[in-house]
């Protein structure tokens, strides 16, 4: 199912259909190329967010125009001013949402299976966003879940469908988003597209909740690890996921806990990084961390995945894209509250589409995020009738880190190839890094 059309978007797209209008004339160079002014930048929810924007703080107009995707719900003023209260410091939310939904959900599958034992809880997950009967709010949901009464949950992320067999949303929306002056997300032109097909939720009933064993007094307490960027390339996406979990786990305490016992959470740092990630992954399973929320790329949590998996625990990313982890073997131990990328792709190529692009390049990390977005976004596109021959893909080689003095070395060359190209439409599908390869497309001339 492609990403459904809305109006709406049209609208705003042609109010900003000036972009880099000073000096565009019409015709083209003498070349034959188009003049630099209609060149425009596309991005993904790997680097459309305000913290990205930081990284060009000394080229001020450089993003203006810059448009993308992320899997965002329509976030009310009520969420946001609860996750700023626990970090003041936020300047967007991306993955918020999906962190705080991913929090409730393990709460409701322990309260509704009756223990805190991975191996229950896990299968409980599924049918707490697949039943009958809407709830909304964690006070609400644990209620149900308590009294044993059918429920789905439908929280900040999960607000139109519940998960499909193998844990990961069925559909979900997208934010479109648009860069504005100063390298910030103008929020006055976020729309909002749907994608995905409901009917895949998976209606299976779950098993039977376990009799509770009142014996040796009360039950453990359901403990978190929060796997989530503090350092590396996505260490700019970390505050607000951070923040969307603790708040899950805040309002959870305040409804009463689970079981009759605070949920407690740990800390800790995948560094967007897979041997950071396996050895705070390591700590939580000494520590008896029942369910890890993490990690943040795809990439690190297809190498924590086998680990968390090995010790019985359970994994939710709320970030973690990537198609491949669709069909990982996880023995039904991980899931995900972000949307797959096959999802994302079609709601990319659709906005490429829609802005008259006959001729694209997409300059993508190698990595399973990277390369399988990229991969992704040119079927769609060839699909919606751009021949093959005038979508160009390159690629560069994914790090946990990136210096400043090796971007030139990394990205001129691709720029340089761009150029040549010819392309109106260029998509940077990456993390912070993508910054380097937008200084570069500016350096080679084909930005302004």
């Amino acid at each position: 199912m492609r990403a459904q059309p809305v109006t709406a978007i049209m609208g705003a797209l042609t109010a900003i259909g000036v972009l880099f209008a000073s000096g565009c004339a019409s015709g083209g160079n003498d070349d034959g190329s188009l003049p630099r002014a209609d060149i425009r930048l596309y991005g993904t929810d790997g680097n459309m967010a305000n913290s990205f924007g930081d990284a060009l703080k000394d080229s001020p107009a450089v993003l203006n125009g810059m448009k993308g995707t992320t899997p965002l719900t329509p976030l009310s003023d009520d969420f946001k001013r609860r996750v700023k209260v626990v970090d003041p410091t936020l300047t967007d939310f991306n993955y918020s949402g999906e962190s705080y939904d991913a929090v409730v959900i393990a709460a409701l599958a322990a309260e509704t299976g009756k223990s805190v034992e991975p191996a229950v809880i896990a299968k409980q997950i599924i049918g707490v966003t697949t039943g009958d009967n809407t709830c909304d709010s964690v006070a609400t949901c644990l209620t149900a879940a308590k009294s044993g009464k059918d429920f789905k949950y439908r929280g900040i992320s999960m607000r139109s469908s519940g998960f499909t067999s193998v844990g990961e949303p069925s559909a979900a929306m997208y934010g479109v988003l648009n860069f504005g002056t100063s390298n910030k997300i103008d929020d006055a032109k976020t729309e909002f597209v749907g994608a995905g097909d409901q009917t895949k939720e998976d209606k299976t009933a779950p098993p039977a909740a376990t009799t509770p064993n009142t014996k040796g007094g009360a039950k453990p307490a359901l403990k978190y690890g929060l796997l989530l960027p503090k350092t590396g390339a996505l260490a700019f996406q970390g505050p607000p996921m951070f923040a969307g979990a603790k708040l899950a786990i805040k309002e959870i305490n305040e409804a009463g806990g689970v079981l009759g016992q605070p949920v407690q959470v740990v800390e800790g740092d995948d560094g967007t990084n897979p041997e950071v990630a396996k050895a705070t992954a390591a700590q939580f399973i000494a520590q008896g961390v029942g369910v890890i929320i993490g990690a943040g790329a795809s990439g690190v949590s297809a190498a924590v995945i086998p680990q968390v998996v090995q010790a019985g625990r359970i994994m939710i990313s709320p970030s973690a894209t990537s198609d491949s982890l669709t069909k990982v073997d996880d023995k039904g131990l991980f899931f995900r509250t972000s949307p797959p990328d096959n999802l994302q792709a079609k709601a990319v190529a659709d906005i490429i589409m829609r802005d008259g692009h006959t001729k694209v390049a997409i300059i993508a990390r190698d990595d399973s995020y990277g390369s399988g977005l990229a991969e992704g976004v040119k079927a769609d596109l060839t699909a919606a009738g751009i021949r093959p021959e005038n979508i160009l893909v390159k690629k560069y080689e994914a790090k946990d880190k990136y210096e400043k003095s090796e971007g030139p070395a990394l990205f001129d060359p691709i720029a340089k190839d761009i150029k040549s190209f010819g392309a109106t439409g260029i998509l940077v599908v990456g993390f912070d890094e993508g910054a380097m390869a937008i200084r570069s497309l500016v350096t080679s001339g084909v930005k302004a």
